[in-house]
């Protein structure tokens, strides 16, 4: 399992991923689910990876080679798609292309392949764009109105960026409040962990202007944990009983 989130805000795009994969309780290891293609101001493709690592790397191999599109009968690639939608639509393709080569492998071990992506940034001067796409290889946009996307554990961290991110949100706040997402889901499920790859790029242009891992020895994350359990026993405390609690 792992945990992946893309928050897309008026003032720039925002990636994370974590880096933990298990196969069980006594194999667990790191592994990079955050990458990034271009980044020189004209071209920037940030993809973010969940799911069965056989399929996103295939996938992942597949658009650096190039997969066939149906409706122009060239190649697609992270090099020559034209948009981010259109990055987004080649690697759907380039998912069930993945998964349906493993399908083909003996399923008698009830392995599942499926993998999801998040696929965001922008090409060409267009405005920083944000996609999810599923393993079956359809896919859907950020928009204004729930200005994230979330793949892998996603239950935990969710009500901080219901309650917390609006499309007004800076990037700073964003990220911060990114990384309280990622503190919850860690509290609640083992199988998602440090380090945690994290970038930024402002709207704009698609450069990146963040990038950085947040290692179990980072300072500041430690602190943001500790303020942020400090808070909400603080909360909890300031809250009155229920009426119908009875004496204490």
């Amino acid at each position: 399992m792992t945990y992946c989130l893309g928050m897309l805000v008026q003032g720039g795009l925002i990636m994370m991923a974590d880096t933990r994969t298990n196969a069980g309780v006594d194999n667990i290891s790191s592994y990079r689910k955050l990458r990034v293609f271009g980044g020189d101001g004209k071209r920037l493709i940030v993809v973010c990876s969940a799911g069965n690592l056989s399929t996103s790397q295939g996938a992942l191999q597949r658009m650096m080679r190039g997969v066939p599109n149906p409706e122009t009968l060239e190649m697609d690639s992270w090099q020559s798609v034209p948009s981010i939608y259109e990055a987004a639509r080649a690697a759907g393709r380039a998912i069930r292309l993945a998964r349906d080569g493993n399908d083909s492998l003996d399923q008698s071990a009830g392995v599942n392949f499926d993998a999801s992506l998040l696929v965001g940034g922008a090409i060409d001067g267009e405005a920083h764009r944000l996609f999810l796409v599923y393993s079956e290889g359809n896919v859907i946009e950020c928009g204004p109105d729930t200005p994230y996307l979330q793949i892998g554990e996603a239950k935990y961290g969710k009500p901080m960026l219901d309650r917390a991110l609006r499309f007004e949100t800076t990037p700073e706040e964003a990220l911060k409040i990114g990384l309280i997402s990622f503190d919850a889901t860690m509290r609640a499920n083992l199988a998602v962990g440090l380090p945690i790859d994290i970038l930024v790029s402002r709207a704009g242009g698609a450069r990146i202007d963040v990038q950085h891992r947040i290692e179990p020895s980072d300072a500041y994350f430690r602190d943001l944990s500790q303020r942020w359990a400090d808070a909400m026993i603080a909360a909890v405390d300031g809250v009155p009983l229920p009426p119908y609690a009875g004496p204490a």
